[in-house]
């Protein structure tokens, strides 16, 4: 099979717009039915590319992005969907929900600190939204070695990539940036990826 490249992951990002458009059409009203055949040939392709194997690290951390991007969006497509069949709360549910008593919380446990290890400052790297590859074998290096002084096996680049994606797209979307920086610390023994919204 033909290895995938960034030509198209390209259009693979064409197409998931173009369905978020006609899913938007399809909830205001401008559409009589939901995209559902557009959405079996998008989910088709995207399971072909997984069968692919990306050795640039650049499409892969493209990939891996495109992927939590759809994945978000089938997951709000799916709540919307049972929002439009099942009907919103009538009022008298949504006044005994907003009156009942909520339970009491636990009571809190003496907070305890955690040991951790971290790099300088001027550790953290820097990820963009169309990452040219090499912040991502920057990452991955940090991270193996982390582990590497634990005496631990390190994960794989796609693991880290599938990661760092995940938490990349949380914080754009929270904070609307394009650049996440990550920083590789440990904590009570266990190698994590901090990150943070960049302006």
């Amino acid at each position: 099979m033909q290895t995938p490249n960034l030509d198209e992951i390209d259009k693979l990002e064409e197409l998931v717009r173009k369905l978020k458009m006609q899913y938007d059409q399809f909830f205001r009203g401008l559409r009589k039915l939901p995209p559902t055949e557009d959405r079996k040939r998008l989910d088709e392709m995207m399971r072909d590319q997984l069968r692919g194997k990306l050795r640039d690290n650049a499409a892969r951390f493209r990939y891996h992005s495109l992927v939590a991007t759809y994945n978000r969006f089938q997951e709000l497509w799916s709540r919307q969907m049972r929002e439009r069949e099942e009907g919103p709360l009538n009022f008298r549910e949504r006044q005994r929900a907003m009156q009942a008593t909520p339970p009491e919380p636990p009571p809190a446990e003496p907070a305890r600190k955690p040991h951790v290890t971290q790099q300088p400052d001027d550790s953290y790297v820097r990820v963009a939204s169309t990452s040219n590859g090499e912040a991502m074998g920057e990452i991955h290096r940090q991270v193996a070695e982390a582990n590497r002084a634990l005496g631990k096996a390190s994960p794989t680049v796609e693991q880290v990539a599938a990661l760092v994606a995940k938490q990349a797209e949380q914080l754009r979307g929270r904070y609307n940036v394009d650049s996440i920086a990550f920083r590789v610390e440990t904590v009570d023994g266990k190698v994590k990826l901090k990150a943070k919204p960049v302006s």
